[in-house]
């Protein structure tokens, strides 16, 4: 066993994202490229010496590898334990929890998220701070400068730890320690949820069926609903976590989860069915014969989350990231909380959570969390559902209706334009920004623009103020639109247009969500020339 010092030099474009660093594998696979942003990352917060980490990610290609390389950089640096979950696998949510409850000096948790997995498509690196959450940005800031000076890195020579067989192992002066990734997080969840009742409806004959999608949740949503909760054998379906997903893209929307869809509006339909993405942090809930949109399940859940015994007391308030739908801030309104608009990711929410400002927050790409845990958590979401249908004894489709007769209805739809040149999708975001100032008072269809504006957050614990985070319009009735360039691709840039209306007619509460936006999405081409600067006819993907 030999301590190395490697010389090496800059690589450039190792600029941490609000959700770390994102690259193509094989991008991560080269000479020096992970090791360099490991050694960054031990610069960014102040040396690894003495530290314990938590280590683990969601199971793609290159998880393995990455880990063993990253605990042989922790040795050699100093570290005094990492605990890694067994095969390397952790949730976010699970290593946020992890984190949290062992009081660690934070983690390293291996991911890309809803990016596919396989050698020649994505893979992640990022560290969560000791509260469980994604590095503020002044700790990200650390971490890439040290990426533009970093001249060595240290690594120890030596063989893999066995991170199959739990207990503790020495890797030189360095104890790993290996964990059951998935026992702590199923002993949190039975602390927040009514098990007891959750079970009743599952033997009552209630059919549940969550589609892990190859990912991480497999073996969490097999513990919990199938094994703690007695849901039916099978109900778990794609519960093998593998290192391309199945060939399948693990992002839980209708598009990449098209058959758990097709499930329920078919004939023989489960009464609820979920998904999970490839890091267990973000969720997509249905019903039979109903799509729930991520805005609505929020605001279902904030409304109705007191039916949780973790929640008995009530929220001390809530959080949305700002393109996701207002149907949150009807609902803060009527049950007189305060309501925060927060920039996208889930870090704003950290300081919100750790003040006791909020006790749920969420955003509109499917990610929904409480101050159980620093991340969004999509198994979380999934209980929660299921403890209110069970309190309740409803359908997702009666409490969906009975959701919008009491607080209406926010239509909503994201518009994602993958894959844009990045200057093109540059160039629109300039023009549109440069004529901001201009728009209020221009109709558009039946609507008036009554503002526009770049979105700026103050953050109103540390005071930071985070800018240029979203284009926004909006209309003298309420709606919205909202134009964003999304970090979270790996090729070229991604366009997100949302768009929002408002209806309160209990006529027009079940229309289809792109009929009933039809003006809306005609006056986003129009205002910003998406067509014109970006060639495209239509979005790639429509959620």
């Amino acid at each position: 066993m030999e301590l190395l010092k490697i010389t090496t030099q800059p690589i450039e474009g190792q600029k941490p994202g609000t959700s770390g660093l994102r690259k193509k594998t094989r991008t991560f696979m080269g000479p020096h490229y992970l090791e360099n942003f490991v050694q960054a990352i031990w610069t960014g917060i102040g040396g690894a010496t003495g530290k314990t980490l938590v280590l683990g990610g969601d199971g793609r290609y290159f998880n393995d590898r990455a880990a063993q390389v990253i605990l042989r950089m922790a040795a050699a640096s100093g570290a005094a334990r990492v605990i890694v979950g067994q095969g390397a696998l952790l949730s976010t949510p699970a290593a946020s929890h992890l984190i949290r409850q062992r009081k660690t000096d934070g983690g390293i948790i291996l991911s890309a998220s809803h990016n596919p997995g396989g050698p020649d498509e994505d893979f992640g690196v990022k560290f969560n701070t000791p509260n469980g959450g994604p590095a503020p940005e002044d700790v990200t800031n650390r971490i890439f400068a040290a990426t533009e000076t970093i001249e060595s890195y240290h690594i120890l020579e030596s063989q893999d730890v066995d991170l199959a067989t739990p207990g503790e192992h020495a890797l030189g002066p360095m104890t790993v320690e290996v964990v059951d990734p998935v026992a702590d997080y199923a002993d949190l969840m039975e602390t927040l949820f009514d098990f007891n009742a959750i079970r009743g409806l599952l033997n009552s004959g209630f059919r549940v069926t969550f589609d892990a999608m190859h990912a991480i949740t497999g073996p969490y949503a097999t513990e919990i609903l199938q094994n703690r909760l007695g849901a039916a054998p099978g109900s778990v379906m794609n519960a093998t976590p593998l290192p391309d997903f199945g060939g399948g893209h693990p992002d839980p929307n209708p598009i990449w989860a098209k058959p758990l869809v097709d499930l329920v509006m078919g004939d023989d339909a489960p009464d609820f069915a979920a998904a999970s993405d490839g890091d267990g942090d973000r969720n997509m809930i249905l019903g039979r014969g109903i799509y729930v949109t991520p805005s609505d399940s929020l605001a279902v859940l904030a409304a109705n989350a007191h039916l949780a015994p973790g929640y008995a007391k009530g929220l001390t308030g809530v959080a949305r990231s700002m393109p996701t739908s207002r149907a949150l801030d009807r609902v803060a309104e009527a049950k007189r909380l305060t309501c925060y608009e927060t920039p996208t990711g889930w870090k704003f929410f950290g300081n919100l959570l750790d003040a006791g400002h909020i006790t749920l927050c969420g955003e509109e790409s499917a990610g929904t969390g409480s101050d159980h845990v620093r991340e969004k958590d999509g198994l979380w979401a999934v209980l929660l559902w299921l403890n209110i249908l069970a309190a309740r004894g409803e359908s997702v489709a009666d409490i969906l209706t009975d959701h919008w007769n009491t607080y209406g209805r926010n239509y909503y739809s994201r518009h994602d334009y993958d894959g844009v040149d990045a200057d093109r999708a540059a160039g629109m975001m300039d023009a549109l920004r440069a004529k901001l100032g201009d728009l209020p008072g221009q109709s558009f269809g039946s609507r008036k623009i009554a503002g526009a504006d770049e979105f700026a957050y103050d953050d109103p614990v540390d005071g930071s103020r985070a800018e240029g985070q979203g284009l926004r319009i909006t209309f003298d009735d309420g709606a919205r639109i909202i134009y964003r360039l999304s970090g979270t691709g790996t090729v070229g840039a991604t366009l997100r247009v949302y768009l929002e209306a408002v209806e309160t007619d209990p006529a027009k509460l079940h229309g289809d969500a792109q009929e009933a936006l039809a003006d809306v999405i005609r006056a986003a081409d129009e205002i910003a020339g998406i067509k014109t600067h970006t060639g495209r006819d239509a979005p790639d993907v429509m959620t």
